[in-house]
């Protein structure tokens, strides 16, 4: 297992709270909490070893859209490819940008 943490400058800000997958299912789980800060902080639990630069690329994809809400992210990855993180990752601000 390795954790990391990651910080990246919000775009935006939300309130409320939002979780999307199961962490059980052999997938994802990432958890969303809002807050009036500046930054979006990220941080990762992964039974993917020295797989900091793939999420560090992820997460600099997903800024690219100016989509990025201040808060804390938690993440439990066992395995998801990048695709499903990352559908996982913006279900989240999908929920908490209608709360």
């Amino acid at each position: 297992m390795e954790q990391m943490s990651l910080s990246f400058p919000a775009t935006r800000t939300v309130s409320g709270k939002s979780l999307a997958g199961v962490v059980g299912s052999g997938d994802m789980e990432v958890l969303f909490t809002a807050d009036q800060g500046k930054s979006l902080t990220v941080d990762i639990i992964t039974s993917v070893d020295n797989s900091k630069v793939r999420w560090q690329a992820l997460f600099d994809r997903i800024a690219l859209t100016g989509n990025l809400p201040a808060g804390h992210m938690q993440i439990h990855d066992f395995g998801a490819t990048p695709g499903v993180a990352r559908i996982r990752i913006e279900q989240v601000f999908e929920e908490v940008s209608h709360a």
